[in-house]
């Protein structure tokens, strides 16, 4: 399955993001944080962005991750992974590119995270923040309705599956996983589906 980046995808993602009844929550004292799943042009389909984090990170350094970060003092979630994308990977987007929001998604480092969808024609401008982003990776969208993928793990610490998502030859983890997941459920296949309980491996506790 291939997805071209046009305004047929566009439109079609933005109306089953607003028919998603999407999951709020409070935080029950969580450090409330948002994350852009971007989604782009890539080669002759679409795609979206994937950062790795610089090595010299005080957390999860080296790691794959969406563009996102805590969110401020009076920020939305949509202002947060805006500024963020900014900050990150030097895209400059206005709220007009933004599709939808998925479920906030409890974390066990202590952050709630809202994932926004945004959608980013425009990558000329686009470069990594040294200070943060170790590199900025486009990944077909195909990637993500993958036959063999997501992989549920059992581990002993949890009774909650750990969700993998394979990704080209390697794989990424939960959070991110977690929420590329929901977005490939509800954005790409009209699937009303949640993944709070999907786990987060154990390294990714601290």
């Amino acid at each position: 399955m291939s997805f071209i980046f046009d305004d047929n995808l566009r439109g079609g993602i933005g109306e089953r993001l607003a028919r998603f009844p999407r999951e709020a929550r409070d935080g029950g004292g969580l450090k409330h944080a948002a994350v852009a799943i971007t989604l782009v042009p890539h080669e002759e389909e679409a795609g979206f962005l994937l950062t790795r984090r610089a090595p010299k990170m005080s957390a999860h350094a080296g790691q794959w991750a969406l563009p996102g970060g805590r969110i401020d003092k009076g920020e939305t979630p949509v202002d947060a992974a805006l500024r963020e994308l900014s900050e990150e990977v030097a895209l400059d987007l206005a709220p007009s590119h933004v599709l939808g929001l998925l479920d906030d998604y409890p974390t066990r480092s202590g952050y709630l995270i809202t994932p926004v969808v945004v959608w980013a024609p425009d990558l000329s401008s686009m470069h990594p923040n040294e200070a943060e982003v170790a590199s900025i990776h486009r990944i077909a969208l195909r990637e993500l309705v993958r036959p063999d993928s997501p992989v549920f793990l059992t581990i002993p610490e949890s009774e909650r599956p750990v969700i993998r998502l394979l990704i080209g030859e390697d794989h990424i983890h939960a959070p991110t996983a977690a929420l590329l997941y929901q977005f490939a459920e509800v954005g790409l296949r009209a699937r009303e589906t949640r993944v709070s309980a999907f786990e987060q491996p154990v390294w990714a506790w601290g």
